[in-house]
This record gives structure tokens, C-alpha cells and sequence, in this order.
């Protein structure tokens, strides 16, 4: 039926977790301290926002994320990584430092002539 699949690994979790075009991008906005709606919109250039506030609320439901809203008008609402979301800290840091030394390596591979 539609449910998502049932995962038995932790490390598959985990990226059950993170999976998501723009999760580790919003994780790492977040590492570096609590964060309004519209600061994460603008700093994530491309993502509309439906998204960010479809992949807020994952987050929120997996216990990475907390979400403050303020009883005032405008309405302000405020996110930051719970204990678990700053345990994520070095896996997205670690995830970051690997794509920058391969991503290179990987695109020139990719725009090398076939043999």
C-alpha cells in the first residue's frame, strides 16, 4: 500500500532520514544556529516554498528539527537542530569535505573523451 518501504539498518535510516534533494542543504544552514523561514528560503536559491516547508516538517516528524512559531503578526517562525540533528553535524560536515575533494574528479571524468 502507499507507506514508505520499512528499514532495518540504521545507517539506512539515516539516509531515509536525510534523502532529499534539498535536506542535507537545510541541515547544513541549520548547523550553524537557529534560522527563520525566510532566511533558509533565500539562502537555498531554487527552492520554492512548498518544499522547504514539506522537508521542514519531515525533519520535525524524524526529531532532526524543532520549529518555534511567535504569536505575533507578522507571524515569525524560527527552526533549529534538536540534540539528534546536531549529532547529524559531522556526518553532513563529513558528506561536505568528501564531495569537495571528488566532485572534481567525478566532472572531469565525466567531460573525458570515450576511449
Amino acid at each position: 500500500m502507499g507507506g514508505k518501504k520499512a528499514v532495518g539498518c540504521p545507517a539506512e535510516w539515516t539516509v531515509d532520514v536525510i534523502r532529499g534533494r534539498w535536506k542535507l542543504m537545510i541541515l547544513r544552514e541549520l548547523c550553524g544556529g537557529t534560522v527563520r523561514f525566510g532566511e533558509l528560503r533565500r539562502a537555498l536559491k531554487g527552492i520554492s516554498e512548498k518544499v522547504l516547508s514539506q522537508h521542514l516538517r519531515e525533519l520535525e516528524k524524524d526529531g532532526i528539527v524543532t520549529r518555534f512559531a511567535y504569536d505575533e503578526t507578522p507571524p515569525r517562525v524560527e527552526y533549529s537542530l534538536t540534540a539528534a540533528g546536531q549529532a547529524l553535524k559531522p556526518i553532513v560536515d563529513a558528506l561536505h569535505a568528501w564531495g569537495a575533494a571528488h566532485a572534481p574528479i567525478a566532472r572531469a571524468r565525466a567531460a573525458a573523451p570515450a576511449p
